[in-house]
Protein backbone atom coordinates (compact mmCIF):
# COMPACT_ATOMS: atom_id res chain seq x y z
CA UNK A 1 0.00 0.00 0.00
CA UNK A 2 1.15 3.77 -1.03
CA UNK A 3 1.92 5.39 2.48
CA UNK A 4 1.62 9.49 2.19
CA UNK A 5 2.80 11.37 5.12
CA UNK A 6 0.19 10.64 8.16
CA UNK A 7 -1.68 13.26 9.80
CA UNK A 8 -2.12 11.91 12.74
CA UNK A 9 -3.98 14.69 14.28
CA UNK A 10 -6.70 14.33 11.85
CA UNK A 11 -6.94 10.30 12.81
CA UNK A 12 -7.21 11.25 16.01
CA UNK A 13 -10.00 13.95 15.70
CA UNK A 14 -11.70 11.26 13.55
CA UNK A 15 -11.79 8.40 15.98
CA UNK A 16 -12.32 10.65 18.98
CA UNK A 17 -15.17 12.03 17.03
CA UNK A 18 -16.78 8.41 16.85
CA UNK A 19 -16.45 7.77 20.11
CA UNK A 20 -17.58 10.90 21.46
CA UNK A 21 -20.58 10.70 19.26
CA UNK A 22 -21.33 7.54 21.16
CA UNK A 23 -21.05 9.32 24.89
CA UNK A 24 -22.85 12.06 23.50
CA UNK A 25 -25.94 10.04 23.22
CA UNK A 26 -25.90 8.18 26.27
CA UNK A 27 -29.20 7.52 25.98
CA UNK A 28 -32.61 8.11 23.92
CA UNK A 29 -33.01 10.91 26.21
CA UNK A 30 -30.78 13.15 24.26
CA UNK A 31 -32.44 12.29 21.06
CA UNK A 32 -30.13 11.06 17.99
CA UNK A 33 -28.28 13.00 15.15
CA UNK A 34 -30.32 14.95 12.63
CA UNK A 35 -29.45 13.75 9.52
CA UNK A 36 -28.11 10.69 10.20
CA UNK A 37 -29.43 7.29 8.30
CA UNK A 38 -32.77 6.90 6.62
CA UNK A 39 -35.63 4.62 7.53
CA UNK A 40 -33.97 1.43 6.46
CA UNK A 41 -30.49 2.44 7.89
CA UNK A 42 -31.76 4.63 11.09
CA UNK A 43 -29.78 6.79 13.30
CA UNK A 44 -29.97 4.19 16.25
CA UNK A 45 -28.87 1.60 13.81
CA UNK A 46 -25.71 3.24 12.57
CA UNK A 47 -25.48 4.46 16.45
CA UNK A 48 -25.89 1.28 17.93
CA UNK A 49 -23.08 -0.21 15.43
CA UNK A 50 -20.84 1.92 16.47
CA UNK A 51 -21.76 1.40 19.83
CA UNK A 52 -20.80 -2.35 18.91
CA UNK A 53 -17.98 -2.09 16.72
CA UNK A 54 -16.31 0.00 19.92
CA UNK A 55 -17.40 -2.22 22.45
CA UNK A 56 -18.19 -6.19 20.82
CA UNK A 57 -21.25 -5.33 22.89
CA UNK A 58 -24.84 -4.98 22.03
CA UNK A 59 -26.32 -1.44 23.56
CA UNK A 60 -27.70 -1.18 27.06
CA UNK A 61 -29.09 2.45 26.61
CA UNK A 62 -31.72 1.94 24.83
CA UNK A 63 -30.67 2.02 20.89
CA UNK A 64 -32.85 0.14 18.54
CA UNK A 65 -30.13 -2.58 17.17
CA UNK A 66 -32.98 -5.17 15.74
CA UNK A 67 -34.55 -3.70 12.73
CA UNK A 68 -35.61 -0.35 11.00
CA UNK A 69 -38.12 1.93 10.23
CA UNK A 70 -39.42 1.15 6.93
CA UNK A 71 -42.15 0.05 7.26
CA UNK A 72 -41.02 -2.96 4.99
CA UNK A 73 -38.87 -5.95 4.39
CA UNK A 74 -37.16 -7.99 7.44
CA UNK A 75 -39.16 -4.62 9.38
CA UNK A 76 -41.91 -6.34 9.43
CA UNK A 77 -41.11 -9.68 10.53
CA UNK A 78 -40.47 -10.61 14.20
CA UNK A 79 -39.63 -14.31 15.71
CA UNK A 80 -42.43 -15.94 17.70
CA UNK A 81 -39.97 -16.22 20.80
CA UNK A 82 -40.58 -19.15 23.59
CA UNK A 83 -42.30 -18.10 26.99
CA UNK A 84 -39.24 -17.57 29.22
CA UNK A 85 -39.48 -20.08 31.03
CA UNK A 86 -38.66 -22.77 27.92
CA UNK A 87 -35.97 -20.67 26.54
CA UNK A 88 -32.69 -22.34 26.66
CA UNK A 89 -30.20 -20.88 29.55
CA UNK A 90 -28.13 -17.86 28.23
CA UNK A 91 -25.20 -21.04 29.27
CA UNK A 92 -26.33 -23.29 26.17
CA UNK A 93 -23.87 -23.39 23.45
CA UNK A 94 -24.94 -22.95 20.29
CA UNK A 95 -23.25 -23.38 17.04
CA UNK A 96 -23.49 -21.01 14.54
CA UNK A 97 -21.27 -22.36 11.65
CA UNK A 98 -22.32 -22.41 7.68
CA UNK A 99 -20.82 -25.18 6.20
CA UNK A 100 -19.64 -24.03 2.05
CA UNK A 101 -19.46 -27.05 0.18
CA UNK A 102 -22.03 -29.32 0.40
CA UNK A 103 -22.05 -31.14 -3.12
CA UNK A 104 -19.79 -33.90 -1.35
CA UNK A 105 -17.71 -33.90 -4.88
CA UNK A 106 -14.44 -34.34 -3.44
CA UNK A 107 -13.37 -30.66 -3.00
CA UNK A 108 -12.14 -28.86 0.03
CA UNK A 109 -15.03 -28.37 2.62
CA UNK A 110 -14.30 -25.35 4.22
CA UNK A 111 -16.93 -24.15 7.59
CA UNK A 112 -17.36 -20.57 8.19
CA UNK A 113 -17.31 -20.03 11.91
CA UNK A 114 -20.20 -17.65 11.18
CA UNK A 115 -23.20 -17.75 8.85
CA UNK A 116 -22.22 -14.70 7.04
CA UNK A 117 -19.18 -13.27 5.74
CA UNK A 118 -18.12 -10.32 4.00
CA UNK A 119 -19.61 -9.10 0.53
CA UNK A 120 -17.31 -7.85 -2.76
CA UNK A 121 -16.43 -4.01 -2.11
CA UNK A 122 -13.81 -3.81 -5.38
CA UNK A 123 -10.62 -1.58 -4.93
CA UNK A 124 -11.67 1.28 -5.82
CA UNK A 125 -14.93 1.45 -4.80
CA UNK A 126 -13.54 1.41 -1.43
CA UNK A 127 -9.80 2.03 -0.06
CA UNK A 128 -7.23 -0.86 0.36
CA UNK A 129 -6.85 -0.50 4.18
CA UNK A 130 -10.61 -1.08 4.32
CA UNK A 131 -10.07 -4.15 1.92
CA UNK A 132 -7.16 -5.55 4.60
CA UNK A 133 -9.35 -4.41 7.70
CA UNK A 134 -12.40 -6.73 6.61
CA UNK A 135 -9.57 -9.51 5.76
CA UNK A 136 -8.09 -9.31 8.82
CA UNK A 137 -11.34 -9.89 10.61
CA UNK A 138 -12.63 -12.68 8.69
CA UNK A 139 -9.34 -14.24 9.37
CA UNK A 140 -10.17 -13.37 13.18
CA UNK A 141 -13.35 -14.76 12.98
CA UNK A 142 -13.09 -18.18 10.77
CA UNK A 143 -15.24 -16.39 8.10
CA UNK A 144 -14.61 -15.12 4.49
CA UNK A 145 -14.69 -11.58 2.58
CA UNK A 146 -15.06 -11.18 -1.16
CA UNK A 147 -12.46 -8.54 -3.36
CA UNK A 148 -15.52 -7.30 -5.33
CA UNK A 149 -14.82 -6.58 -9.11
CA UNK A 150 -11.65 -4.41 -8.27
CA UNK A 151 -9.00 -7.08 -8.29
CA UNK A 152 -6.58 -8.35 -5.54
CA UNK A 153 -4.86 -5.50 -3.89
CA UNK A 154 -1.21 -6.67 -2.81
CA UNK A 155 -2.16 -5.88 0.86
CA UNK A 156 -4.48 -9.02 0.85
CA UNK A 157 -2.02 -11.54 0.29
CA UNK A 158 -1.41 -12.37 3.80
CA UNK A 159 -4.73 -13.38 4.11
CA UNK A 160 -5.63 -15.64 0.82
CA UNK A 161 -6.76 -18.06 2.41
CA UNK A 162 -10.37 -16.24 3.28
CA UNK A 163 -10.09 -14.04 0.23
CA UNK A 164 -12.78 -14.76 -2.80
CA UNK A 165 -11.87 -13.11 -5.75
CA UNK A 166 -15.02 -12.01 -7.83
CA UNK A 167 -15.24 -12.75 -11.58
CA UNK A 168 -17.26 -9.63 -12.90
CA UNK A 169 -18.69 -9.44 -16.17
CA UNK A 170 -15.92 -6.13 -16.93
CA UNK A 171 -13.13 -8.79 -15.87
CA UNK A 172 -11.47 -6.02 -14.24
CA UNK A 173 -8.52 -7.64 -12.38
CA UNK A 174 -8.75 -10.83 -13.28
CA UNK A 175 -5.84 -13.02 -13.45
CA UNK A 176 -4.53 -16.36 -13.38
CA UNK A 177 -2.68 -16.29 -9.98
CA UNK A 178 -5.57 -14.73 -8.16
CA UNK A 179 -7.63 -16.90 -9.12
CA UNK A 180 -4.95 -19.56 -8.05
CA UNK A 181 -5.15 -17.94 -4.10
CA UNK A 182 -8.63 -18.01 -3.74
CA UNK A 183 -10.14 -20.96 -1.93
CA UNK A 184 -13.58 -19.23 -3.56
CA UNK A 185 -14.33 -17.97 -6.92
CA UNK A 186 -17.74 -15.41 -7.13
CA UNK A 187 -19.22 -14.96 -10.84
CA UNK A 188 -20.98 -11.84 -10.35
CA UNK A 189 -23.42 -11.84 -12.79
CA UNK A 190 -26.03 -9.41 -11.60
CA UNK A 191 -26.04 -7.12 -8.21
CA UNK A 192 -29.67 -6.50 -6.67
CA UNK A 193 -28.70 -2.71 -6.00
CA UNK A 194 -28.21 -2.01 -9.93
CA UNK A 195 -29.53 -5.04 -11.93
CA UNK A 196 -29.96 -4.69 -15.51
CA UNK A 197 -27.43 -1.52 -15.20
CA UNK A 198 -24.04 -2.85 -14.53
CA UNK A 199 -21.01 -1.58 -12.29
CA UNK A 200 -19.31 1.62 -12.78
CA UNK A 201 -16.53 3.51 -11.09
CA UNK A 202 -16.28 7.12 -11.76
CA UNK A 203 -13.13 8.85 -13.32
CA UNK A 204 -12.19 10.76 -10.41
CA UNK A 205 -11.92 7.49 -8.40
CA UNK A 206 -9.80 6.07 -10.86
CA UNK A 207 -6.51 6.67 -9.31
CA UNK A 208 -3.02 5.51 -11.38
CA UNK A 209 -3.30 2.36 -8.62
CA UNK A 210 -6.53 1.62 -9.65
CA UNK A 211 -6.17 1.75 -13.01
CA UNK A 212 -3.00 0.07 -12.83
CA UNK A 213 -4.98 -2.92 -10.86
CA UNK A 214 -7.56 -2.77 -13.15
CA UNK A 215 -5.78 -2.42 -16.27
CA UNK A 216 -7.64 0.78 -17.56
CA UNK A 217 -7.07 4.47 -18.02
CA UNK A 218 -6.36 6.55 -14.91
CA UNK A 219 -9.18 9.10 -14.31
CA UNK A 220 -11.32 7.53 -17.10
CA UNK A 221 -14.74 6.23 -16.09
CA UNK A 222 -15.26 2.65 -16.23
CA UNK A 223 -18.70 0.80 -16.60
CA UNK A 224 -18.68 -3.02 -16.61
CA UNK A 225 -21.53 -4.30 -18.74
CA UNK A 226 -24.75 -6.11 -17.46
CA UNK A 227 -24.53 -9.21 -18.76
CA UNK A 228 -21.42 -11.35 -19.58
CA UNK A 229 -21.52 -11.41 -23.41
CA UNK A 230 -20.23 -15.14 -23.64
CA UNK A 231 -23.25 -16.78 -21.07
CA UNK A 232 -27.02 -16.60 -22.51
CA UNK A 233 -27.87 -20.10 -21.34
CA UNK A 234 -26.68 -22.82 -18.20
CA UNK A 235 -24.37 -24.50 -20.52
CA UNK A 236 -22.42 -20.61 -21.51
CA UNK A 237 -22.35 -20.83 -17.35
CA UNK A 238 -21.21 -24.15 -16.76
CA UNK A 239 -18.12 -23.28 -19.55
CA UNK A 240 -17.55 -20.37 -16.76
CA UNK A 241 -17.37 -22.98 -14.17
CA UNK A 242 -15.39 -25.27 -15.60
CA UNK A 243 -12.56 -22.49 -16.83
CA UNK A 244 -12.73 -21.61 -12.85
CA UNK A 245 -12.55 -25.51 -12.10
CA UNK A 246 -9.09 -25.62 -14.98
CA UNK A 247 -7.21 -22.97 -13.57
CA UNK A 248 -7.52 -23.75 -10.15
CA UNK A 249 -8.87 -27.35 -9.27
CA UNK A 250 -9.58 -26.95 -5.97
CA UNK A 251 -11.64 -23.92 -5.84
CA UNK A 252 -15.13 -23.57 -4.75
CA UNK A 253 -17.33 -21.50 -7.13
CA UNK A 254 -20.40 -18.81 -5.72
CA UNK A 255 -22.55 -17.38 -8.31
CA UNK A 256 -24.47 -13.89 -7.44
CA UNK A 257 -27.02 -13.24 -9.51
CA UNK A 258 -29.99 -10.37 -9.13
CA UNK A 259 -33.35 -11.31 -8.33
CA UNK A 260 -35.81 -11.60 -11.04
CA UNK A 261 -39.07 -13.58 -11.25
CA UNK A 262 -37.34 -16.38 -12.74
CA UNK A 263 -34.84 -16.38 -9.94
CA UNK A 264 -35.83 -20.03 -8.78
CA UNK A 265 -34.90 -21.05 -12.58
CA UNK A 266 -31.63 -18.89 -12.23
CA UNK A 267 -30.51 -20.91 -8.99
CA UNK A 268 -31.37 -24.39 -10.26
CA UNK A 269 -29.36 -23.92 -13.34
CA UNK A 270 -26.31 -22.45 -11.62
CA UNK A 271 -26.12 -25.79 -9.24
CA UNK A 272 -26.62 -27.85 -12.26
CA UNK A 273 -23.60 -26.17 -13.89
CA UNK A 274 -21.57 -26.90 -10.47
CA UNK A 275 -21.63 -24.31 -8.12
CA UNK A 276 -21.36 -24.68 -4.57
CA UNK A 277 -22.81 -21.55 -3.38
CA UNK A 278 -25.71 -19.73 -4.43
CA UNK A 279 -25.72 -15.35 -3.66
CA UNK A 280 -28.40 -14.33 -3.79
CA UNK A 281 -28.58 -10.29 -3.91
CA UNK A 282 -31.62 -8.42 -3.47
CA UNK A 283 -32.29 -4.76 -3.75
CA UNK A 284 -31.74 -2.45 -1.21
CA UNK A 285 -28.03 -3.42 -0.85
CA UNK A 286 -25.24 -1.42 -2.20
CA UNK A 287 -23.45 1.19 -0.68
CA UNK A 288 -24.64 5.01 -1.09
CA UNK A 289 -23.10 4.59 -4.98
CA UNK A 290 -25.80 2.39 -5.96
CA UNK A 291 -28.99 4.24 -7.86
CA UNK A 292 -32.06 5.12 -5.64
CA UNK A 293 -34.39 5.15 -8.76
CA UNK A 294 -32.56 1.12 -8.52
CA UNK A 295 -32.99 0.25 -5.67
CA UNK A 296 -36.67 0.70 -5.10
CA UNK A 297 -38.07 -0.10 -8.29
CA UNK A 298 -35.90 -2.83 -9.83
CA UNK A 299 -35.79 -7.02 -8.63
CA UNK A 300 -37.29 -8.55 -6.03
CA UNK A 301 -36.75 -8.07 -2.38
CA UNK A 302 -34.95 -10.38 -1.12
CA UNK A 303 -37.35 -11.50 1.49
CA UNK A 304 -39.51 -12.83 -1.20
CA UNK A 305 -36.28 -14.56 -3.03
CA UNK A 306 -35.07 -16.56 -0.75
CA UNK A 307 -38.32 -18.65 0.06
CA UNK A 308 -39.31 -18.78 -3.42
CA UNK A 309 -35.76 -20.37 -4.04
CA UNK A 310 -35.12 -22.29 -1.05
CA UNK A 311 -38.59 -23.85 -2.08
CA UNK A 312 -37.64 -24.77 -5.63
CA UNK A 313 -34.50 -26.40 -4.82
CA UNK A 314 -36.35 -28.57 -2.16
CA UNK A 315 -38.91 -29.81 -4.59
CA UNK A 316 -35.95 -30.52 -7.16
CA UNK A 317 -34.12 -32.41 -4.26
CA UNK A 318 -31.14 -30.80 -4.15
CA UNK A 319 -31.46 -28.25 -1.23
CA UNK A 320 -29.20 -29.99 0.99
CA UNK A 321 -26.10 -29.69 -1.45
CA UNK A 322 -26.10 -25.99 -2.28
CA UNK A 323 -25.10 -23.02 -0.35
CA UNK A 324 -27.77 -20.65 -0.43
CA UNK A 325 -26.54 -16.91 0.66
CA UNK A 326 -28.48 -13.70 0.87
CA UNK A 327 -27.69 -10.48 0.93
CA UNK A 328 -29.91 -6.85 -0.04
CA UNK A 329 -30.54 -5.02 2.90
CA UNK A 330 -29.16 -7.08 5.76
CA UNK A 331 -28.39 -4.77 8.34
CA UNK A 332 -28.36 -6.86 11.59
CA UNK A 333 -28.00 -9.54 13.65
CA UNK A 334 -32.00 -10.37 13.35
CA UNK A 335 -31.94 -9.65 9.54
CA UNK A 336 -29.30 -12.36 9.36
CA UNK A 337 -31.76 -14.78 11.64
CA UNK A 338 -34.70 -14.06 9.11
CA UNK A 339 -32.94 -14.57 6.19
CA UNK A 340 -32.21 -17.97 7.35
CA UNK A 341 -35.84 -18.74 8.48
CA UNK A 342 -36.99 -17.68 5.54
CA UNK A 343 -34.59 -20.05 3.72
CA UNK A 344 -31.50 -19.30 3.32
CA UNK A 345 -28.21 -20.83 4.71
CA UNK A 346 -26.90 -17.34 5.24
CA UNK A 347 -25.68 -13.68 4.33
CA UNK A 348 -23.24 -11.34 2.99
CA UNK A 349 -22.62 -8.41 4.82
CA UNK A 350 -21.10 -5.30 3.25
CA UNK A 351 -22.71 -2.25 4.30
CA UNK A 352 -22.78 -3.32 8.23
CA UNK A 353 -18.99 -3.41 7.86
CA UNK A 354 -18.65 0.16 6.63
CA UNK A 355 -20.77 1.37 9.40
CA UNK A 356 -18.15 -0.20 11.77
CA UNK A 357 -15.64 2.12 10.40
CA UNK A 358 -17.61 5.11 10.99
CA UNK A 359 -20.36 5.11 7.99
CA UNK A 360 -22.46 7.66 8.39
CA UNK A 361 -24.53 7.01 4.99
CA UNK A 362 -24.16 10.31 3.82
CA UNK A 363 -24.30 8.34 -0.07
CA UNK A 364 -21.11 10.43 -1.13
CA UNK A 365 -19.13 7.17 -2.45
CA UNK A 366 -19.18 7.92 -5.82
CA UNK A 367 -17.27 11.19 -5.41
CA UNK A 368 -13.00 10.78 -5.02
CA UNK A 369 -13.05 12.71 -1.47
CA UNK A 370 -16.83 12.23 -1.20
CA UNK A 371 -16.21 10.01 1.73
CA UNK A 372 -15.11 12.11 4.62
CA UNK A 373 -14.32 9.01 6.78
CA UNK A 374 -11.65 7.19 4.48
CA UNK A 375 -13.66 4.44 3.47
CA UNK A 376 -15.00 4.89 0.16
CA UNK A 377 -12.45 6.86 -1.19
CA UNK A 378 -9.19 6.51 -3.38
CA UNK A 379 -7.71 9.35 -1.89
CA UNK A 380 -4.14 9.00 -0.58
CA UNK A 381 -4.80 11.11 2.46
CA UNK A 382 -8.30 10.57 3.21
CA UNK A 383 -7.44 6.35 3.28
CA UNK A 384 -5.30 6.90 5.92
CA UNK A 385 -8.36 7.59 8.36
CA UNK A 386 -8.63 3.87 8.56
CA UNK A 387 -5.80 1.94 9.76
CA UNK A 388 -5.94 -1.46 8.79
CA UNK A 389 -5.25 -2.36 12.83
CA UNK A 390 -8.12 -0.19 13.88
CA UNK A 391 -10.48 -1.10 11.17
CA UNK A 392 -10.07 -4.74 11.45
CA UNK A 393 -10.38 -4.40 15.77
CA UNK A 394 -13.71 -2.56 14.73
CA UNK A 395 -14.98 -4.72 12.31
CA UNK A 396 -13.96 -7.56 14.82
CA UNK A 397 -15.96 -6.20 17.95
CA UNK A 398 -19.10 -5.39 15.51
CA UNK A 399 -18.65 -9.34 14.41
CA UNK A 400 -19.02 -10.29 18.18
CA UNK A 401 -22.09 -8.08 19.54
CA UNK A 402 -23.76 -9.39 15.54
CA UNK A 403 -23.05 -13.22 17.05
CA UNK A 404 -24.03 -12.36 20.50
CA UNK A 405 -27.70 -11.60 18.74
CA UNK A 406 -27.57 -14.29 16.89
CA UNK A 407 -27.17 -16.90 20.06
CA UNK A 408 -29.67 -15.07 21.92
CA UNK A 409 -32.08 -15.49 18.96
CA UNK A 410 -31.73 -19.37 18.88
CA UNK A 411 -31.67 -19.44 22.60
CA UNK A 412 -35.27 -18.32 22.82
CA UNK A 413 -36.41 -20.13 19.81
CA UNK A 414 -35.16 -23.08 21.65
CA UNK A 415 -32.71 -23.97 18.90
CA UNK A 416 -28.75 -25.46 19.16
CA UNK A 417 -27.59 -24.80 16.03
CA UNK A 418 -28.56 -22.04 13.17
CA UNK A 419 -28.53 -24.60 10.44
CA UNK A 420 -31.93 -25.81 12.73
CA UNK A 421 -33.52 -22.59 11.75
CA UNK A 422 -33.08 -22.56 7.92
CA UNK A 423 -36.63 -22.90 6.40
CA UNK A 424 -38.63 -22.31 9.74
CA UNK A 425 -41.25 -19.67 8.47
CA UNK A 426 -43.46 -21.00 11.12
CA UNK A 427 -40.85 -18.94 13.43
CA UNK A 428 -41.69 -16.16 12.19
CA UNK A 429 -44.68 -13.81 12.34
CA UNK A 430 -45.26 -10.60 10.02
CA UNK A 431 -46.30 -7.26 11.90
CA UNK A 432 -47.28 -4.55 10.11
CA UNK A 433 -46.32 -0.52 10.96
CA UNK A 434 -49.25 0.24 12.84
CA UNK A 435 -48.21 -2.83 15.00
CA UNK A 436 -44.74 -2.07 15.31
CA UNK A 437 -45.71 1.57 16.27
CA UNK A 438 -48.47 0.06 19.05
CA UNK A 439 -45.48 -2.02 20.30
CA UNK A 440 -43.17 0.72 20.51
CA UNK A 441 -45.25 3.09 22.64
Amino acid sequence: MNEPTVNHTAIHKHRAALDHGLEYWPSLENGTPPALGDYRWTDELILSGWYMARTGRLPENGLEYRTGRSGGGFDCLDFKFLPPEEQLPGSTAVDLSMPLNRRGDGLPEPVARLPWYGGGMSYGSVSEQVMVSRARAAKAWGTFTCTGEGGYPPGLLPYKEVIITQVATGMFGVREETIQYAPIVEFKYAQGAKPGLGGHLLGDKTTNEVAKMRESVPWVSLFSPFPFHSVYSVEDHKKHVDWIKTVNPTALVSVKVSTPHDVDMVAVGSYYAGAHIIHLDGSYGGTGAAPEIAKKNIAMPIEFAIPKVHKYLESEGVRDQVTLIASGGVRTADDIAKAIALGADGCVIGTGDLIALGCTRCSNCERGRGCPFGLTTTDPELQLLVHPDWGAQRISNYYKALSTRLAQILRGLGLRSIAELRGRKDLLVYVGREDREAENR
